[in-house]
């Protein structure tokens, strides 16, 4: 009776020692296949957009992302204009995710009629595990047509004139989980310049970040610094500055909202980046408002 109990007992030693050793190996397999697979590394902004400019993220495959953009006139307008909102600007937007890595868009901005389409494609994607990417880089090309009255109708003025064209790469990431940094070095092509001293090609250099707070609020910032000597003439008898735009982001699954504060009354790059006049010292700010409504339009 004693041998059969002390053989009874080694084997269920032996049995729960071997059931922990293969337990031990498919933990160390599952370990060892999650290391060497490559995980993508996503939102580092939750929309596609920071504020006026394109972040690194594009729309998913096979989403169409319907987007709202108000600009409001000058805050200092006081109630009289309820803050702004009698001047209000809008651009209309629709963004078509292609594949993961690649988005379409097009819109229409009601200043000055601009109509606009656009190509946008993660070159590098941030990942981590098999392959360790530490940032994310992104190529956008954009081609707009002003498409309002010429400013000096009685000269031979030509269709190529409405032109622009935005070539920008952005270079950033998502840090941390909460840290979302990059830089847009950007060109603009201006077919039609006011004078002869003015380029027609102008570089700038913008830096956006986004810092997350919770799982549904962000704070954003982003600015754009043009290049001096680039743009000489006035814009209706004012001088071109620099957009700087701060607000809070909040996100809601298939809803992305924007509140912030700007002294940039376009909300493309043409108008954003070399035509703004305002000034946040001489109270040239305006409420920014941004709404963003995605919809599952291909589930391949």
């Amino acid at each position: 009776m004693k041998k059969n109990c002390i053989l009874l007992c080694c084997a269920m030693i032996c049995s729960f020692m071997f059931s922990s050793n293969v337990k031990l190996l498919a933990q160390d397999s599952i370990a060892s296949k999650s290391k060497e697979e490559k995980q993508y590394i996503e939102q580092a902004f939750w929309s596609s957009r920071v504020f006026n400019g394109h972040s690194i993220e594009t729309t998913p495959k096979g989403q169409l992302d319907f987007r709202i953009q108000h600009r409001m006139g000058q805050l200092a307008g006081g109630f009289n204009e309820l803050f702004g909102l009698d001047q209000a600007s809008i651009h209309l937007g629709l963004d078509y995710g292609v594949l993961n890595w690649l988005m379409v868009g097009v819109g229409r901005s009601t200043l000055n009629k601009y109509y606009n389409g656009f190509i946008k494609a993660k070159i590098l994607r941030q990942s981590k595990g098999k392959k360790n990417m530490p940032l994310s880089l992104v190529a956008v090309a954009d081609m707009g047509i002003a498409s309002g009255k010429w400013a000096n109708p009685d000269r031979k003025n030509y269709f190529s004139s409405r032109c622009y064209y935005t070539y920008q790469l952005l270079i950033g990431g998502n840090y941390w989980n909460r840290l979302g940094v990059q830089l847009m070095p950007t060109m603009i092509h201006r077919n039609l310049v006011a004078t002869t001293t003015d380029h027609n090609d102008v570089y700038s250099l913008g830096i956006a970040a986004r810092v997350r707070i919770s799982n549904v609020v962000a704070l954003n910032g982003e600015y754009y610094y043009v290049f001096p000597n680039q743009i000489t003439s006035q814009i209706n008898g004012s001088k071109r500055t620099n957009t700087f735009s701060a607000g809070v982001e909040i996100y809601t699954g298939n809803h992305v909202f924007q509140i912030f504060i700007t002294n940039s009354y376009g909300s493309n790059e043409k108008q954003f980046i070399t035509e703004n006049t305002e000034n946040w010292l001489k109270k040239g700010i305006h409420i920014g408002f941004n709404f963003m409504r995605m919809f599952s339009i291909a589930n391949y």
